[in-house]
């Protein structure tokens, strides 16, 4: 059995992965209740494709806001306009725009659909494990599991019983955001900033009617100010940087400050336990980026602790899920990081290479597409990691390196009927390859990873004969013709051995 702790989104996406996978899991969060507060807002592509695997994303698209530009704004002056996605191949889902709340509410569901439920009001005290299990410690009494997840965010008590470090620093000053009804004249598919050497404002679109997020950074005091204050401050930041008079009827559904951090977990696995999510890593909400770093944690270990739990691999395996999972953190911390700095540029060098020569350069197309394939989470890619292939480093030839991840090709379900490989997938191996040879390789992959394992042939082979093993996480582990090469990849890949290394 497996202990989750923290019903976030990560927590909920982890344990649905695991019980998807028909390993026993139990989840806990020391709330009472699922939380209401909108909190992180951005379902990027690659968030929305691991909803999607879950089972979880069912009507989710038609409830969000559906995100067409970004546009910015510099001391009054439009400078900049992103349309998401316009020249971006690899992107072919939205950028959606709903509370975090609503993204828990669906896990949630999901999840009971499985038949798990969350134990709410049981807070977690301390673990202690010996070599076959670990031991949770609740306020309310003890659980003996095989592992402890731990998904309980910035100020992770997990994290602190594991004696995993967590180093890093504020990064900027404050910021007030509210969540408001009010009738604002800005564009429902767009989302608009202000930057102003005296300050910033961000505008996002809400589901809901007249519904905004609003966003404004704060004087050095403004943490200790009390909601009317944070109220008045936005209000404030709407007149003097948008130029729009707030209207008089103002409802404030949410308020809060906050500061922005900087922090990476020194490792996310110390014997039985493991850190996912804001457990792991903290960063710079700029980007919208957060959420979906921590449902890509939730996918990427779920599917190799499902194998560990089950007994198909060795526990050497789990340490893939720091080698992939660490670097992909570290980068977003770096460019989140970046992103703020030179959005708050705080002095002139700063704002003159914002404004001369970093917004002219990302007006170009080969900028914007290049920013919204990085952005999307799409372009993560694990060939550098120890399941990566002996040559991933160097692109050769075309398609996927091992690590990338595979493209959304037409197949044939074993029935003869026409799909898609991520429709198919469902947080399952695929089997990816010509009719002819399918069924041999399909054998051999369900000897090893389970008999749900999916075949999906090509519809089209274009002349290929390469056959692919896909990842529940829709990226390449194996590609390959010989059958005996894929059976001494699966062989070393779950013996922890690293796989073609």
């Amino acid at each position: 059995m497996v202990v989750v702790v923290g019903a976030g989104p990560t927590g909920l996406a982890l344990a649905c992965g695991l019980a998807l996978a028909g390993v026993s899991v139990r989840i806990v969060d020391k709330a009472e209740r699922p939380s209401t507060a909108s909190r992180a807002l951005g379902i990027q592509p690659r968030g929305s494709e691991v909803l999607n695997r879950l089972g979880a994303l069912k009507g989710l698209p038609e409830r969000s806001v559906r995100i067409t530009e970004f546009v910015t704004h510099v001391n009054g002056k439009c400078l900049m306009r992103l349309k998401v996605g316009a020249h971006a191949a690899l992107v072919d889902r939205p950028v959606l725009v709903n509370s975090q709340a609503e993204v828990e509410a669906q896990l949630l569901r999901r999840l009971r659909e499985l038949g798990v439920e969350v134990e709410w009001g049981r807070k977690f005290v301390d673990a202690d494990e010996d070599a076959e299990n670990v031991t949770v410690q609740l306020e309310d009494g003890a659980v003996r599991a095989r592992w402890l997840v731990g998904c309980d965010g910035a100020h992770s008590r997990v994290r602190a019983s594991a004696e995993i470090g967590f180093p890093g620093a504020p990064t900027m000053d404050g910021f007030f955001l509210t969540d408001v009804r009010a009738s604002l004249p800005f564009p429902r598919d767009v989302v608009s900033a202000w930057l102003h050497r005296e300050g910033m404002l961000g505008v996002f679109p809400l589901p809901g009617d007249g519904v905004w997020r609003l966003v404004a950074s704060a004087p050095a005091d403004g943490e200790d100010i009390g909601s009317d204050g944070v109220s008045d401050a936005l209000r404030l930041a709407v007149q003097k940087h948008a130029g729009i008079q707030p209207p008089e009827r103002w409802t404030d559904l949410w308020t809060s400050t906050f500061r922005i951090q900087r922090r990476l977990a020194t490792r996310y696995r110390s014997g039985r336990v493991l850190l996912a999510g804001d457990a792991a890593h903290v960063h710079s909400p700029f980007g919208g980026q957060g959420m979906n770093t921590g449902l890509g944690d939730a996918e990427n270990l779920a599917w190799k602790l499902a194998l560990v739990a089950s007994g198909r691999a060795h526990s050497r395996l789990l340490d893939t899920y720091e080698s992939e999972r660490r670097p992909a953190a570290r980068e977003v911390l770096a460019s989140t990081s970046g992103v703020t700095r030179l959005a708050l540029a705080d002095n002139m060098v700063m704002r003159t290479v914002r404004d001369r020569v970093l917004v002219p350069l990302l007006r170009l197309p080969t900028a914007q597409r290049l920013l919204w394939e990085k952005s999307s989470q799409l372009r993560i890619s694990y060939c550098s990691g120890p399941l990566g292939g002996r040559w991933s480093r160097l692109r050769i030839g075309v398609g996927p390196r091992a690590g990338d991840r595979v493209p959304d090709l037409a197949c044939l379900r074993e029935d003869g009927v026409r799909t898609r490989l991520h429709r198919e997938l469902g947080h399952r191996w695929a089997i990816v390859a010509p009719a002819p040879v399918a069924p041999a390789f399909a054998d051999i992959a369900r000897r090893h990873l389970g008999a749900d394992t999916v075949v999906a042939p090509l519809s089209e082979t274009g002349g290929r004969r390469t056959v692919m093993l896909v990842r529940p996480d829709a990226h390449l582990g194996w590609a390959g013709v010989s059958s005996a090469a894929l059976d001494d990849w699966l062989t070393r890949a779950l013996g922890g051995g690293g796989g073609l290394r």
